[in-house]
């Protein structure tokens, strides 16, 4: 957390020398102090007003530093600076940046503790890293029980998994951005997705949640998202915030708060609503994000969803000051992609071969397409790599017409059974069972004769996904898994770690 007191040996006053002062690092930010400015201990000057120009912290006998140049500056509650613009020597200092000024029995000058490392930068030559803002209420709750819970449990415990889910935030903030944008909702409403999934399109739930915001399979078709035997959008990056942020938005029309709004995307709005009603006059009087906060002290939310919020405003804090925290975030490149249109049936490898591509990249901006191929009947846009469409559809066509089969059909006979057929084709009875999901079998174990057996090259097979059925509403326990499972090997069983 920040500073403890601290006592600084000498200081240079601004026109003259003055007796030593201890300056005062915020460790519990006081209620009078502003919910937007960070609290810091370091280099100190004194003045007798918010000046133009003080010189900053020198040790006894040494020489001044480079002045420390504040713009814009305003003195809050006779204890607080807080200042716009600052340079020291050439380094910027946090826009928005706030200092707690302290006491001394020299009168009633003020005290300026600028930001620690700022000497540092500037001998460097290099700017300090803006002040983090945000448009959730997240720095006035930043002092609450659980949220300080979550910053410790994202800090220590859970430190490299979230430095990961960091580095994917970095491939998907744009995009997740411009959609909360597009709908005026707060854009620090993607930390929703880092707590559902650590920004994993594969993540998937004991409850059958899957994707990066994690949808049951209703609730993503009641907001327009495809979930089938072939396609599951819950899985597509793209497809899934479009989902989610219509969703949020219709919550937050609803209850006119987006903490509350969030709170009804994890636990339901039906007990969110429920819980508003019960509880209308305890309520009376409670105004905007803390009508959460009250409903939540009520504990007739469910505990997951109590904490829910904290989660959110725990992950807002860390993920924008991840230096200050001891994190290193290795950034993924951002989803980028170019969209090609590709008639049913093609398989996935085709598509790589035409955009020049390796199948697994094709794979990777595709997530929704689960068994390999383009699913037969009408046309679909299929991601590629930026500037993969120039030639596109010339390679395409040039490919061999082998290449550009997913699937042959074969009719069952008396006897046979997936494994049977699958053998004959080189494959697993499971790989087999991806592409007849409505096969017919006898009490046997055999397959009904005359059924039509779709049979996939092992180029589709290949570039197929081994996930749970998309219609299961409620996996068994050992079924869970955030990463995509290759082909004919054992789904993995790991999946991001629980907060709780």
């Amino acid at each position: 957390m920040l500073a403890a007191a601290c006592a600084y040996p000498a200081q240079a006053r601004y026109g003259s020398a003055f007796p030593p002062a201890t300056v005062a690092g915020i460790a519990a930010r006081p209620a009078s102090f502003p919910a937007r400015v960070p609290g810091y201990a370091g280099q100190v000057a004194r003045t007798a007003s918010p000046p133009d120009t003080v010189r900053p912290f020198a040790p006894r006998g040494g020489a001044a530093g480079a002045p420390t140049v504040i713009r814009d500056s305003v003195l809050v509650a006779d204890s607080v600076l807080v200042a716009d613009s600052m340079v020291a020597g050439g380094a910027g200092i946090e826009p928005g940046g706030g200092i707690r000024l302290a006491s001394s029995a020299a009168g009633p000058d003020v005290v300026f503790a600028a930001p620690e490392g700022v000497a540092a930068a500037a001998a460097e030559g290099r700017a300090v890293a803006p002040a983090p803002t945000w448009d959730l209420e997240v720095e006035a709750n930043a002092e609450r029980k659980r949220v300080s819970y979550f910053v410790d449990i994202f800090t220590g415990r859970l430190k490299e998994p979230f430095q990961k889910a960091l580095g994917r935030q970095a491939a998907f903030s744009s995009l997740i951005e411009a959609r909360l944008r597009g709908a005026g909702l707060p854009l620090d409403l993607t930390y929703l997705a880092l707590v559902e999934s650590y920004y994993d399109p594969h993540a998937y739930s004991r409850a059958a949640a899957v994707g990066m915001w994690q949808f049951m399979a209703k609730t993503a078709r009641d907001v327009g998202l495809r979930v089938d035997w072939w396609v599951d959008e819950r899985r597509d990056p793209v497809r899934a915030t479009e989902g989610a942020v219509r969703f949020l938005g219709s919550l937050n029309d609803a209850y006119g708060s987006t903490f509350l709004a969030a709170a009804a995307y994890n636990g339901g709005p039906g007990r969110v609503s429920r819980g508003l009603a019960q509880y209308a006059k305890r309520l009376e009087g409670i105004e905007g994000e803390d009508r959460f906060f009250a409903l939540s002290d009520t504990r007739f939310l469910r505990a997951e969803t109590r904490d829910y919020i904290p989660k959110i405003i725990a992950a807002a804090l860390v993920a924008k000051q991840p230096d200050r925290y001891g994190l290193v975030v290795d950034s993924l490149p951002a989803f980028a992609f170019d969209s090609v249109l590709v008639g049913g049936g093609t398989p996935m490898a085709a598509v790589a071969a035409g955009a020049l591509m390796a199948v697994d990249s094709v794979r990777d901006l595709n997530p929704h397409l689960l068994r390999g191929m383009v699913p037969e009947g009408g046309s679909m846009w299929v991601r590629v790599s930026v500037g993969a469409t120039d030639g596109f559809a010339e390679r395409l066509a040039a490919l061999d017409s082998t290449d550009l089969v997913a699937v042959t059909r074969v009719k069952s006979k008396t006897g046979e059974s997936m494994a049977s057929i699958a053998r004959k084709h080189g494959m697993t009875s499971k790989q087999l069972g991806w592409y007849n999901p409505k096969a017919v079998r006898l009490k046997s174990g055999n397959l009904a004769a005359g059924q039509v057996i779709l049979v996939p090259s092992k180029a589709v097979v290949s570039a197929a996904r081994d996930v749970p059925n998309p219609a299961i509403e409620r996996y068994p326990r050992r079924a869970r898994s955030t990463t995509p499972a290759r082909p004919a090997t054992k789904p993995a069983a790991t999946a991001k770690p629980p907060v709780r």
